[in-house]
């Protein structure tokens, strides 16, 4: 049968804010940096944050158009899965946008700086070494980065330039650190560990 391609709007995440009314179907985002109940496809992203398109069609559209970019990357696919702390870019309209929970678990565009869409924050999901016996660590987001600071340990926030891919500076998860809950009931909210 292979993996399902369709998503009918009661079963979307909450988080999500759609309607029970609008219709039977709601957008299957496509397999991509995070998962599906944890991400926000960038067709809800122009249609029901922003406003800049009134129908699925019209988010295709601006899509082809090659306008939006996700962490400095033109995605052309509507269902793209957009997650925590990833950089949303429209250059056309000049936003910039970063992915981040308000406190009732729900994602908001909060707009940043020309400075602050450079980098983005990642946790540290695994550390391993490959079969050349180079260490590697793999992010929440799904990025593998080589050669990483050997202080680096699982559950880790490191900071990473969007350009070039590399880590640029590390956050340890110790006590007294400030954090934001990402999973569970407790979600968007932030304190010290």
């Amino acid at each position: 049968r292979g993996p399902r391609k369709h998503l009918k709007r009661l079963h979307t995440p909450k988080h999500w804010m759609l309607s029970k009314m609008d219709g039977i179907w709601a957008p299957r985002p496509s397999q991509g940096p995070h998962k599906l109940r944890e991400c926000l496809p960038l067709m809800l992203i122009l249609r029901n944050r922003l406003k800049y398109a009134l129908t699925g069609k019209e988010t295709k559209m601006i899509c082809m158009q090659k306008a939006i970019k996700v962490d400095g990357k033109v995605r052309t696919d509507p269902n793209f899965p957009a997650g925590f702390m990833d950089v949303v870019e429209i250059p056309k309209s000049r936003d910039q946008f970063r992915l981040i929970f308000d406190t009732k678990g729900r994602y908001v565009l909060h707009r940043v700086s020309d400075e602050e869409k450079k980098f983005k924050l990642c946790r540290v999901k695994k550390q391993e070494m490959s079969k050349k016996k180079i260490p590697v660590i793999v992010t929440h987001d799904g990025r593998t980065i080589r050669y990483p600071d050997p202080s680096v340990k699982v559950n880790d926030t490191i900071k990473v330039d969007i350009e070039t891919g590399k880590a640029v500076g590390h956050l340890p998860f110790t006590v007294g650190s400030t954090c934001m809950i990402t999973k569970g009931r407790n979600t968007g909210r932030v304190g010290h560990i």
